[in-house]
């Protein structure tokens, strides 16, 4: 089967004979001109050899200021199935948005240039997305089966992150991060438009509307091997996907992350940037909404916890280590926010409570970021710098905590398929 011709076809309709799923798989790079030549030589010759679908590569060259766009034009003339775009915008996000907006693909994938995931994982993770069994696709360095190779630093960072997502947002993913991803097509483009984040955040976004949207996301086990040479600078990373996910939630919780549902009656035809995907089984459910008493509620009891964590913090700091300062101004401003967190969801929520056993891991990995965040400062900051940047996540962690009692206290309610 010719690989230029099967991009180029147009889905099977009823009626008419099946074709195999193409597959359009992206490598985002910026300043990448040493490390993208042996990248596409090996990620094309495994998908000669060994990858059963109709497949191209795009190298989208994001905001390069070296020779990596010089060699991207270079691999073209030297692979046929290898395409490559220029975009003046940096951004993993933003490469990966262009891409896959005009693919001509079935499916869109995407990978890093260092390759750190090993390619055998990418034929399972597409094979959930060509058979119709879910929507998105991941590879997962966390879930049982993965093999992983990296820092302590780097693990407990991801373990802590995806911690806070899972008692956070109530996700079903274990691994927001791992650069090994696909989705359908016709799917994902209506996300797309939602997602704002152009950089390293653009992949829990994207996940994070995804599930919220009732979109089924698959997880298979990789094997990964951090790249030392890796430009991801953790502690800075880590502190921008804290205000994204403050964004998110609030976004969430005003009903502005939800795509409105292909068959509800009230949509109109001529708005088709605001449709899910017509395939029947896409949305299985039906978005959260917030009442205003629910949510400005939840936004007092965020106002009076983090003062009263500053408060607290700050005394204490003067005569204890960072770590033990954090930990004791956790722990106080927890045991006295628990009685106004009770009244508000008995009020608003039918006399329910939050299971302590989701309380602790969420208390844990707040520690942990807040902690991280604080000893990760540069020496110079001085100890004002330092109390700033440690209530200030707290406030970013708090908004969260809206996100996670609304899954838990107040689902919603799944709609039936048909």
């Amino acid at each position: 089967m010719n690989t230029r011709s099967a991009m180029d076809r147009s889905p099977a309709v009823l009626g008419e004979p099946v074709t195999l799923a193409t597959v359009d798989i992206v490598i985002p790079v910026l300043n990448e001109q040493k490390a993208l030549p042996g990248c596409i030589r090996t990620l094309n010759a495994f998908l000669g050899d060994s990858f059963p679908l109709p497949w191209r590569i795009t190298i989208v060259d994001n905001g390069s200021i070296d020779g990596t766009w010089r060699v991207a034009r270079g691999l073209t003339r030297e692979f046929p199935q290898v395409h490559a775009r220029k975009l003046e915008t940096r951004g993993r996000g933003a490469a990966l948005k262009a891409a896959w907006r005009d693919s001509p693909a079935d499916i869109v994938a995407y990978m890093d240039v260092d390759l750190s995931t090993e390619l055998g994982a990418l034929f399972p993770m597409v094979a959930a997305l060509a058979s119709g069994h879910s929507e998105v696709a991941i590879g997962t360095r966390l879930a049982r089966g993965a093999r992983t190779r990296r820092s302590l630093r780097r693990e407990l960072v991801s373990r802590g992150y995806n911690a806070l997502l899972r008692y956070g947002f109530g996700v079903g993913f274990s691994d927001a991060q791992c650069g090994f991803k696909a989705a359908r097509t016709d799917v994902i483009r209506p996300l797309l438009d939602r997602v704002e984040d152009d950089g390293w955040f653009f992949d829990t976004e994207l996940l994070l509307l995804a599930e919220h949207n009732g979109l089924r996301v698959h997880e298979v086990p990789v094997d990964w091997v951090e790249d030392l040479d890796s430009r991801v600078r953790i502690i800075r990373t880590a502190v921008e996907d804290l205000r994204g996910l403050a964004r998110v939630a609030w976004s969430m919780s005003t009903g502005k992350a939800a795509l409105k549902v292909a068959n509800e009656t009230e949509l109109t035809p001529t708005d088709p940037t605001e449709l899910t995907p017509t395939h029947p089984d896409a949305v299985v459910a039906r978005p959260r909404a917030v009442t205003p008493a629910r949510l400005a509620s939840f936004a007092l009891i965020a106002v009076f916890s983090t003062v009263l964590y500053a408060l607290l913090y700050l005394p204490l700091r003067e005569h204890w280590p960072a770590a033990a300062a954090n930990l004791a101004a956790l722990l106080l401003t927890g045991f006295a926010g628990a009685e106004t967190r009770r009244w508000t969801v008995n009020v608003l929520g039918g006399h329910r409570t939050v299971p302590r056993v989701r309380t602790a891991p969420a208390f844990l990995a707040d520690y942990a970021i807040i902690t991280m965040a604080v000893l990760g400062l540069p020496p110079p900051g001085g100890r004002l710098f330092e109390a700033t940047t440690a209530v200030g996540t707290y406030c970013l962690l708090t908004l969260l905590r809206f996100a996670a009692l609304d899954r838990w206290v107040f689902p919603r309610r799944a709609t039936s398929k048909r």
